[in-house]
């Protein structure tokens, strides 16, 4: 067997990514709180595509877990996809510390203790994959979600340290850095259709650029060249900007 882990599992999008791999001949573990909610899920990829689908319970806040959690998986898996996000609010976050807390410890830090754990399993045996969804609200701080956005440039620096490390292992370290995604989480957002990818467009380039060894993507192609523009603005001017 071939197992992918997916965490952050319930998503929209790592349900498109569950879907691609499981369509490709890859077993799966589904890992999640709540885990239970994807059971009809998994069993409608069970016989869709005949893979082996195993749902796991997992908290990516509960620090303390994570060891155990992989060390029950039955057999280790080929490679680990983290699909873990959460956008929260930013005004609310402002004023409120336990939102702030969440945005980070959910985008951020949550991730890294697993992945941790996970890159050392990986080193090891010198092989594997490991994919994160980062954002391109990581690449410059705005006003209306710069907690996040914070988040998410950490995760991106986490990712860059983590391949440099893993080159010599032969382990593939993924960024992948989507723009607008129509999903539950951006769910009332009044989204530019051109600039907007599906959860089944994303789920693709991940899986393209996976078999590719590719390092960083993005999800439409064109924000690679947005960002490169937004980058570019000059700091005094890019403070005065209302975006």
């Amino acid at each position: 067997m071939s197992y992918i882990l997916i965490i952050g599992a319930k998503s929209d999008i790592a349900r498109a990514i569950a879907e691609k791999y499981a369509e490709n001949g890859y077993d799966l573990y589904l890992a999640a709180r709540k885990v239970a909610d994807l059971s009809t899920f998994a069993t409608h990829l069970k016989v869709k595509t005949n893979q082996d689908i195993q749902c796991i319970e997992l908290n990516v806040l509960n620090y303390s877990s994570h060891q155990g959690f992989y060390n029950q998986l039955p057999e280790k898996p080929l490679g680990v996809i983290s699909a873990v996000g959460y956008l929260g609010d930013q005004k609310t976050a402002e004023k409120d510390p336990q939102m702030s807390d969440l945005i980070i410890q959910t985008n951020y830090t949550g991730v890294i203790s697993l992945f941790n754990l996970i890159a050392n399993d990986f080193e090891q045996r010198k092989s594997g994959f490991m994919i994160a969804i980062s954002s391109v609200a990581g690449d410059r701080g705005r006003q209306t979600n710069y907690l996040y956005g914070a988040a998410k440039a950490a995760l991106s620096t986490y990712l860059s340290g983590l391949r440099n490390r893993l080159y010599d292992a032969n382990v593939q370290v993924l960024t992948v850095k989507p723009g607008f995604v129509d999903t539950q989480m951006t769910a009332g957002m009044d989204l530019p259709e051109k600039l907007t990818a599906t959860a089944e467009e994303v789920a693709n380039d991940i899986y393209q650029a996976q078999k590719k060894a590719k390092n960083i993507i993005y999800s439409r192609w064109v924000w690679r060249w947005i960002m490169l523009i937004i980058k570019a603005i000059p700091e005094w001017q890019f403070k005065k900007m209302k975006i």
